[in-house]
């Protein structure tokens, strides 16, 4: 059977990315629009090296408030084929959310994972800690509307979400919603490519003293 590339697997690679797709697949219409769109090049390549490319990659993490969560929202990632680096945690001992959120961010912003997905009690946490780490855009979602417009609008490249704050079924219409929309470019991406100005001038910017002030 002809592997097929759909939209959802260009909105999974990143900005001006290498898309490997298995040679011969069907590549829709859609997906080709927004492959040139994004400037993700589509390269054919032998089906057995296709096995979890980073941009089909997604780095998952919770710590005990969200463990529970984690695990029932797995079915998710293979129903959309997608690849799963799990950071942990394997169990619900007290852990520190930073430490979670450190692990799935240095996978995304190395480049093992295009997105990073990190599930602890409320999901804010994680969403300060990750976004610590340059590079990382990370949205606590808690609905499809706000889980699209990350995505849509900001190019969210990593989901928070509260364990102990979404049904179950909350959280797997979140999730699929977010893995599932592309980034819609266009005026948004001048605000996103703003995000990473902020993140450069921060970088080495000093307070100004008291007695500058």
């Amino acid at each position: 059977m002809r592997a097929v590339i759909t939209q959802a697997d260009v909105a999974c690679a990143a900005e001006g990315a290498e898309l490997r797709v298995p040679r011969g697949a069907l590549i829709t219409p859609s997906a080709r629009e927004l492959a040139v769109a994004r400037g993700v090049r589509l390269v054919e390549v032998a089906p057995e090296q296709c096995a979890a490319p980073p941009e089909r990659t997604v780095a998952l993490g919770a710590d005990h408030g969200g463990f529970r969560m984690k695990e029932a929202l797995k079915p998710v990632f293979v129903e959309l084929d997608l690849a799963v680096r799990d950071v942990g945690v394997d169990h619900e001992t007290p852990v520190d959310y930073p430490d979670i959120a450190q692990a799935v961010a240095e996978l995304v912003v190395s480049g093992t994972a295009a997105r990073g997905v990190i599930l602890d009690g409320a999901g804010v946490g994680s969403a300060i800690a990750a976004n610590k780490a340059p590079g990382i855009r990370a949205a606590l979602c808690y609905d499809k509307a706000s889980a699209r417009n990350s995505r849509e609008h900001n190019n969210a490249n990593v989901l928070t979400l509260g364990g102990r704050l979404l049904t179950e079924s909350q959280a797997r219409e979140v999730l699929y919603t977010w893995l599932t929309t592309p980034f819609a470019g266009g005026r948004h991406a001048g605000r996103v490519d703003k995000i990473a100005e902020l993140e450069r001038r921060y970088r080495t910017w000093t307070p100004p003293s008291s007695a500058e002030s």
